[in-house]
């Protein structure tokens, strides 16, 4: 089958549409014929070797943990899913080898759910990583709900985008920063924005003089000056999924996990209307290396996705 691998740490990576053997099926795993798949930061930076410390790797590697396709075959105890169903999911696994940047991919049972009933494979594909990153953030760490007031550092970008959404759902009044030229795309998500960097905890104030009662850090560069942005007695309710200092404030660390029920709450989500997707641009498998390039720019609003035919 064909995949995208690369052959050894680097930056920049040497990616190649190469032939690879089809994966094996673990006894709770599935094979999904892959129909898209999405691009994040986390792949290019698994291949500079930024995460060798943390997980191990086996080369040659398929990158990429998003994947929307159809289960073409089922392990023996495998009893939630069959040939046939189309699926999404978050495919991470124990070790950095056999990812989604392929024609087929297998995937443990727990890391896959039905892909929402009204979504293209495309879309299916850019909700994974991203929407389970904002729904843990907003539901599991931080139980944001109608009282709450949150500021998203980097609202305009993939997680960014589904953060916003999600914390509206729940009945957030809901601030973000992005770059001026995003700034009418946060307010038709619904979000007030504002301006990131130099003044940012006075510009907040100016607007909301008590403060906010939670913070979701996305980029890490107003991570520093969110202690001061929250109210009284809303102390520590920071999360950020870039930079684990968030524990010396008090907040919490989050590293997304693969969840089946997350995965429904998220396809539910699209299928009643609350949650939108946004893609940046579409490539093919064969010019995964321009879709890394442009993600690497740090400037995309939404989801680059890939499309495997």
């Amino acid at each position: 089958m064909k995949a995208i691998t690369y052959s050894a740490y680097g930056d920049p990576v040497a990616l190649e549409l190469t032939d690879v053997d089809e994966p094996k099926i673990g006894p709770d795993w599935v094979m999904v014929a892959v129909k898209a798949t999405s691009v994040n930061p986390v792949d290019w930076k698994l291949a500079t070797g930024g995460m060798d410390g943390a997980l191990d790797t086996f080369f040659p590697v398929t990158p990429g943990w998003d994947v929307a396709g159809v289960v073409e075959q089922v392990g023996p105890a495998v009893t939630t899913l069959e040939p046939g169903d189309e699926v999404f999911g978050y495919v991470r696994k124990d070790a950095v080898h056999g990812g989604t940047y392929a024609e087929k991919v297998s995937a443990p049972i727990r890391t896959l759910a039905k892909k929402p009933v009204n979504s293209s494979f495309a879309e299916a594909a850019a909700i994974p990583l991203t929407g389970l990153t904002a729904f843990q953030s907003l539901v599991h760490s931080l139980d944001i709900g109608p009282s709450d007031t949150i500021l998203i550092h980097g609202a305009s970008g993939g997680v960014g985008s589904f953060a916003v959404q999600i914390a509206k759902s729940l009945g957030a009044r809901v601030l973000g920063t992005a770059s001026q030229a995003n700034h009418d795309y946060l307010r038709d998500l619904g979000a007030e924005p504002f301006v990131y960097g130099e003044g940012l905890v006075d510009r907040v104030r100016s607007e909301i003089p008590e403060g906010v009662t939670a913070v979701l850090d996305l980029n890490g560069g107003d991570l520093a000056v969110s202690p001061d942005l929250l109210a009284e007695g809303s102390a520590g309710r920071i999360v950020s999924v870039i930079d684990p200092v968030v524990k010396e404030m008090g907040g919490e660390y989050v590293f997304v996990t693969p969840d089946v029920d997350d995965l429904e709450e998220l396809a539910g989500l699209f299928d009643d209307g609350t949650l939108t997707v946004e893609i940046a641009e579409t490539f093919t498998l064969a010019d995964t290396q321009k879709a890394w390039e442009l993600n690497q720019q740090g400037h995309t609003r939404g989801k680059i996705v890939i499309t495997v035919d």
